[in-house]
């Protein structure tokens, strides 16, 4: 397994419906690479894992289905497997990059809660219940 070092970057939360503010932008997620983001989702301050494959984003709650512990082994900071899977530094889990869902591990079966994001003018918001960016 490899470390990969992905930094995390400081930005302000945001509120899931009517701010205009980003998550992060693309240029600070590698290409096929994930990075750490903090937003506000449902009220409550979220830290949140986004994989980036060119222009598209997908984004999950850093929290493992298995322990309820965050994935990264430090802030920003996750464990890859040699698949590319992503690996909860606690006990081993590994999740796809594509969907989430657990392809290894003692949480096999269950999968990581996505978050819902938009990508818009090099930046990524969380997108509301309703289907429309938070910055409609």
């Amino acid at each position: 397994m490899r470390r990969e070092r992905y930094p995390a970057i400081e930005f302000p939360a945001i509120a899931s419906h009517a701010v205009s503010d980003p998550l992060i932008t693309l240029e600070h997620i590698p290409d096929h690479g994930f990075a750490e983001a903090s937003g506000t989702v449902d009220g409550d301050a979220e830290s949140l894992i986004l994989r980036r494959d060119g222009t598209r984003v997908a984004a999950w709650f850093n929290i493992c289905p298995h322990a309820g512990r965050r994935l990264d082994w430090a802030p920003g900071e996750f464990l890859l497997s040699r698949t590319g899977d992503l690996v909860c530094a606690a006990h081993g889990a590994s999740f796809s990059p594509i969907d989430g869902r657990c392809t290894g591990g003692p949480c096999l079966g269950a999968s990581l809660r996505a978050v819902p994001v938009v990508v818009r003018d090099g930046a990524v918001f969380l997108r509301d219940v309703s289907g429309t960016s938070a910055t409609d």
